[in-house]
């Protein structure tokens, strides 16, 4: 993937207009979560070491083109500044007037954070007068926001085109990741795909049937190829009108040489609860007034021979209901022997979208696998083998 980063740049005296994604989670005017704003420091701290003036451009929420104060980007300013070490100037619009004095007084060492680009339809519109008028505040264009990549706004796609432009180190990481998963992958390449539903998975699944040596499938969607095999999964979550869809990936995973990894053996139980009374059965023996909550040991045990077989994984969903015990079991299991290989340098592991991340922290490995992307959207459209706007403009 040709892209070039920050150390391909003249930056020194220069405005790096820094697309980031600060779109934290707010609760009475404070940032509660501040892990987004962390993963930009090394990115804005390295143009500042360099020389160059950041100006951070960024959405929040879904303004929808008018100006809100409850959507306003004033609101973490406090956490970037910790977040930095460094006073962060605010200005009140990314455009126009307010903008352009805040970049004006800007010395070196000095961030500017501009108002939210949403703030303006231009932006989602990805309209040439608006990115030219957010092109006309500096002299270099870096984007650090892989999560909004997906999408072709005017500070994520528009920009890249009328300014030299490079990825930010997050992007970088990012994207190096990527190319190590599907692009170029050490084989046996391995995906692990959880979640409820099929629907929502399908170019998904297509497209890495075509790709991988071996995909495990879990979660609710699993019940749903069970069904389409002509097992009983009782009242487990299923989509049993998408059961042909299911057939049809089944055999196209045949013809590809793809195979799919099923649960062998499941947990089940009455009531989907804290503590609920649980079996383990076999994957053809639920009872018809049971719910499927999770893989059972057996599955687990031939997930982790094929992890320790394979040579890369990537991670998307969990394996089960992991929100509540005892049927994190799977995932958890699962997880740790994959942050075991990785850590003993035999697997390269990527991870990201939906609940994964949320799925790693429980299983306290998130920090433990090659690279857990915090990207929803982008990720889930990358692993489909979708161009991103926001990618391609940089590689252009």
């Amino acid at each position: 993937m040709d892209f070039k980063t920050l150390d391909d740049m003249d930056l020194g005296g220069k405005v790096v207009l820094t697309r980031v994604d600060i779109n934290v989670p707010v609760e009475n005017g404070k940032v509660t979560d501040t892990t987004r704003i962390d993963r930009i420091v090394p990115t804005v701290r390295d143009i500042l070491d360099e020389g160059g003036k950041p100006v951070l451009l960024a959405h929040f929420g879904r303004p929808k083109g008018e100006a809100r104060e409850d959507m306003s980007l004033a609101q973490v300013v406090p956490a970037l500044e910790a977040a930095l070490g460094c006073t962060v100037t605010f200005a009140e619009n990314c455009i126009g007037g307010p903008a352009k004095i805040a970049v004006s007084k800007m010395q070196t060492g000095d961030v500017v954070l501009l108002e939210n680009t949403r703030f303006h339809a231009g932006e989602e519109k990805n309209d040439a007068l608006f990115a030219a008028s957010l092109a006309a505040l500096g002299e270099v264009y870096c984007n650090d926001a892989f999560s909004a990549a997906h999408r072709a706004h005017a500070s994520t796609e528009g920009l890249a085109r009328l300014l030299p432009s490079c990825a930010g180190r997050l992007m970088q990481a990012e994207l190096t990741a990527l190319e190590a998963a599907l692009g170029d992958p050490a084989r046996p390449l391995v995906a692990v795909v959880g979640g409820a539903k099929v629907s929502s998975k399908l170019d998904l699944l297509g497209n890495l049937v075509e790709k991988v040596d071996t995909l495990v499938i879990g979660g609710g969607m699993a019940n749903t190829f069970l069904a389409a095999k002509g097992v009983g999964v009782g009242k487990s979550l299923a989509e049993h009108d998408m059961t042909g869809t299911a057939s049809e990936i089944l055999q196209k995973a045949e013809a590809t040489g793809c195979t799919i990894l099923l649960p062998e053996d499941v947990v089940v139980a009455r009531e989907f609860r804290e503590g609920a009374e649980a079996e383990t059965v076999a994957a053809d023996a639920c009872p018809p007034d049971a719910m499927i909550l999770d893989a059972g040991p057996q599955t687990v045990a031939r997930i982790a021979e094929v992890l320790e077989g394979a040579r890369t994984l990537i991670w998307n969903g969990p394996l089960g209901a992991f929100e509540i015990a005892p049927f994190d079991a799977a995932t958890v299991a699962a997880a740790r022997k994959a942050a075991e290989l990785t850590e003993a340098g035999s697997l390269t592991s990527v991870a990201g979208g939906g609940d994964t991340v949320a799925a790693l922290n429980r299983a306290g490995v998130a920090d433990r696998f090659s690279y857990v992307s915090t990207a929803g959207g982008a990720f889930l459209e990358w692993m489909e083998g979708k161009d991103l706007p926001g990618v391609a403009a940089l590689t252009a």
